[in-house]
């Protein structure tokens, strides 16, 4: 019988990259989903309006476990810590001196990934793990040596979504010039490029100056976040 497939995270440091394989896989996983939705009041109405906003980062728990006791439980010198192997999740939280800031993960394991069998009308949002954050780690110590050297621990992880924006305009491919939009300028980009490219008339680049106030539409710059309002 071939052994089962274990997970692991992949670590995106920026000077080596890290393959963290689970020493036993986790028995539950915990996905959490939300989206972002404000309501409307119109007086008169039975109840108020509801205007989605935008969509809130996915996040997944999960408690991995560690154990050393194979190495030896007694006095010798040869007790292996747990620390060891917990560490090196634990480190997750700590701070990447190259991009100063926490590691990017990607939380794998196996085939049928929650979220790879999205239906056709979900677009290209289908997914393979989950890339993210280490937002928590909460670390227990339930066993320990003669001498002090703990042997067994459990690791509660709280991951959160991350996507960059280049991902996500991929994936959503939003492309309806009849809903407020919002594009990031480009520096080889113009009001009329980016009016042709979205309404696909150029001539409609005063649409766009007026709702983001832009009086001289030839001193832009290029990381500009430009909304896209619907044309009547």
């Amino acid at each position: 019988m071939a052994a089962p497939l274990k997970g692991h995270i992949d670590v995106a440091w920026r000077r080596k990259p890290q393959r963290i394989d689970f020493q036993y896989n986790p028995s539950e996983l915990e996905f959490t989903r939300s989206v972002h939705i404000a309501e409307i009041t119109i007086p008169g109405l039975d109840s108020p309006l509801l205007q989605f906003i935008r969509g809130q980062n996915e996040t997944l728990s999960v408690t991995l476990f560690f154990d050393t006791t194979d190495s030896g439980m007694g006095n010798k010198l040869r007790v292996k810590a747990v620390t060891t192997l917990i560490d090196q999740v634990y480190a997750l939280t700590k701070i990447d001196p190259d991009s100063h800031a926490p590691p990017v993960c990607e939380f794998k394991w196996g085939r049928g990934f929650p979220g790879h069998d999205m239906p056709l009308q979900a677009g290209n949002q289908a997914r393979h793990g989950f890339r993210c954050l280490v937002e928590q780690v909460v670390h227990k110590y339930t066993l320990f040596s003669p001498r002090g050297v703990p042997l067994r621990a459990t690791a509660v992880l709280k991951l959160r979504e991350y996507k960059p924006l280049t991902q996500q305009l991929n994936q959503l491919g939003l492309n309806s010039p009849d809903k407020t939009q919002v594009r990031v300028l480009r520096s080889d980009e113009t009001l009329s490029s980016v009016a042709g490219d979205h309404y696909r008339r150029p001539g409609d680049w005063r649409v766009i100056a007026g709702a983001n106030g832009i009086e001289d539409p030839r001193r832009l710059q290029a990381g500009t976040f430009l909304t896209l309002p619907p044309l009547d």
